[in-house]
């Protein structure tokens, strides 16, 4: 009898006959669903009617009369022909196959089995299909295995080889049908299986090696099989279908954060093939959304390509800086450009170094027609592409610019945005107007700019302390020696001078170490003749050996190195003490230092002399 089969088998059925290109292969309708019936009445009904008709009539003289005994003789002989499993056509067996009658045809190729030599690969066909129907993927595949040594001998195979490439073999031909049947029942591992022992049957068919290595990677790339779909990659003798399954790989693993898998695969021949996939997803892709550069990163690293490792985090400290100006963008731009630099140190000197395009460089695109004017004319050669050479110093430079952004965005989080875009010198006035005076002064050192802008800011920051007392007494004198501190290198006179018309109190015990000359001149500019003095009188006597050395390498004497006095300053203090009465007793104490000075310059001089 024949077994009712319900809607939703059908339908997969149908599904798997469009997939193996038989849907013309009769199947039940709605009406014999529901009415039982033997496997032979439907047979009957669905393909045998059909078939003896036709035959019958082919048979039939036209001027003779259709005798219905004759008649109905003629129908038992040709159903029954197309019933006998010895009948080369393969009738029966593909109706019960397309009206999913699974346990019947099962029974049916167990009974002809042991004695029927006819249609043995379509059989196993057909059982197979029985199989796959039933859930035993492995059984199926065992027998789609032993059908393909019949395809070129039995009519039903061969019309599964229809539709495919025709200059392949029919086996492989078939191997496809079978494998696209696999692929939409959804079993993988036995395409994996199949299109395995296909590939041994290929010979020199390249383009179908390559075919099936594309499918068997894959499919081990769905599973999760990361090195055997790369395995399978290698082996791929098309160099354009390598490439797809390498940006594939690329791609998937990257998805899936299987970076370590992604990172330590060997690439052989394939290194340059998967920078170049991961560098243009890098340039293409939202920064945010996706962050190809750390890969890259990695990649390089682990190969010890440090100063392509470098140029790739210097390259995204760039990228971060025009997108991402936010504290935490400001903090990993502080993070690549460490990074970079980190990565050049690790190597020779001589070999410390990274290329980047210039910025605003144009280059002529590779086979592009030349260019015409409005005038018809060709227009002027375009300009090469230009590159630019970085060296460690570049980078220590956009380093400190970077961490001076991300000081200014932590103290005043507002201004990340603006901080992130801001110059060198735009970034100066920032961290100024916030006190961030090392920083300002880091930079400025680290770009050769002017220091004034950071000595005034910092002068008029402790003009303001000033009138604080207590606590800002302290303040001032913590901040006048950091301005002091500065002038060691740099000359401060003008944020002294700023200072002394706001009758600030100067850090002078400091100044006078770095540039006593200058001091005794501001303190005459400004008119501080007591001070002055002082600082002659103290100056001589270090010259002497009496007092501290202020930035002296030794007393004097017949073997130190010539020193000198700022006699210009020292001769207009003492014109301007002589002239004012109230000041006459600092008048003698100069002109006696300096009348001392003198005698002993004059007997060192003569020792010297007599030493030679």
């Amino acid at each position: 009898m024949a077994s009712p089969v319900a809607l939703d088998i059908i339908e997969a059925n149908l599904q798997h006959l469009t997939v193996l290109e038989l849907s013309d292969s009769p199947s039940l309708s709605s009406a014999s669903v529901l009415s039982p019936q033997t496997v032979v009445e439907l047979f009957y009904q669905t393909v045998g009617r059909k078939i003896i008709v036709s035959q019958i009539y082919s048979q039939q003289q036209s001027s003779s009369m259709l005798v219905w005994s004759h008649m109905i003789s003629n129908v038992v002989v040709l159903l029954a022909q197309l019933l006998w499993p010895s009948n080369p056509g393969f009738q029966f067996p593909e109706c019960l196959m397309a009206n999913c009658q699974y346990t019947q045809l099962q029974e049916y190729v167990r009974l002809i089995g042991p004695w029927c030599q006819v249609n043995i690969g379509s059989c196993r066909f057909v059982l197979g299909q029985c199989y796959l129907a039933n859930g035993e993927g492995q059984k199926a595949l065992q027998c789609f295995q032993e059908a393909a040594t019949e395809v070129e001998k039995e009519d039903f195979l061969l019309r599964l080889t229809g539709g495919e490439e025709e200059d392949a073999h029919p086996r492989l031909q078939y191997y496809n049908k079978v494998l696209r049947l696999l692929e939409d029942v959804g079993l993988p591992e036995l395409v994996i299986q199949l299109s395995s022992l296909a590939i041994t049957e290929t010979g020199s068919d390249a383009h179908s090696q390559a075919a099936l290595w594309t499918r068997i990677f894959k499919h081990h790339l769905d599973l999760g099989h990361n090195s055997e779909a790369y395995e399978a990659l290698t082996q791929n003798p098309d160099s354009s279908m390598q490439l797809d399954c390498l940006r594939q790989l690329v791609v998937v693993l990257c998805e899936r954060s299987q970076l370590q898998d992604l990172v330590h695969f060997s690439y052989v021949n394939l290194h340059d093939e998967v920078v170049s996939i991961i560098e243009s997803r890098a340039r293409g892709l939202d920064l945010l959304a996706h962050n190809y550069y750390e890969l890259l990163y990695a990649f390089h690293i682990n190969r010890h390509n440090y100063r392509k490792a470098g140029s790739v985090m210097y390259e995204l400290g760039m990228r971060v800086s025009r997108e991402n100006r936010t504290p935490s963008g400001l903090q990993q731009q502080v993070n690549c450009f460490l990074s970079a630099l980190n990565c050049l140190r690790l190597i020779r000197p001589e070999y410390a170094w990274i290329v980047q395009p210039a910025p605003g460089a144009t280059y002529e695109r590779a086979g592009a027609s030349p260019k015409r004017n409005s005038d018809g004319e060709f227009s002027s050669q375009p300009v090469k592409r230009q590159v630019d050479i970085l060296e460690l110093r570049d980078l220590e430079r956009e380093f400190i610019l970077s961490s001076s952004r991300l000081s200014l965005s932590q103290l005043h989080p507002s201004q990340a945005a603006i901080a992130g875009g801001a110059s060198a010198g735009e970034m100066v006035s920032l961290l100024v107007q916030s006190g961030l005076f090392d920083s300002a002064l880091s930079v400025c050192q680290a770009f050769s700019l002017s220091l004034s802008p950071v000595f005034e800011g910092l002068t008029f920051k402790c003009i303001k302390l000033q009138g604080g007392g207590g606590a800002s007494e302290r303040r001032l004198e913590l901040a006048g020696s950091q301005s002091a501190v500065s002038s060691r290198q740099h000359q401060g006179v003008k944020c002294c001078r700023r200072g002394l018309a706001a009758a600030l109190l100067l850090p002078a015990q400091s100044y006078k170490e770095v540039d006593a000359a200058s001091l005794l001149r501001l303190y005459l500019n400004f008119d501080l003749l007591e001070e002055a003095g002082d600082l002659v009188l103290e100056y001589v006597d270090a010259l002497l050996g009496r007092n501290r050395y202020y930035g002296l390498e030794g007393p004097l004497s017949a073997t130190s190195p010539s020193v000198w006095l700022p006699y210009t300053s020292i001769d207009q203090l003492l014109q301007t003490l002589n002239e004012t009465q109230t000041n006459s007793s600092m008048y003698d104490k100069v002109r006696d230092r300096l009348e001392d000075y003198h005698r002993q310059v004059e007997q060192t001089t003569r020792r010297r002399l007599l030493a030679r």
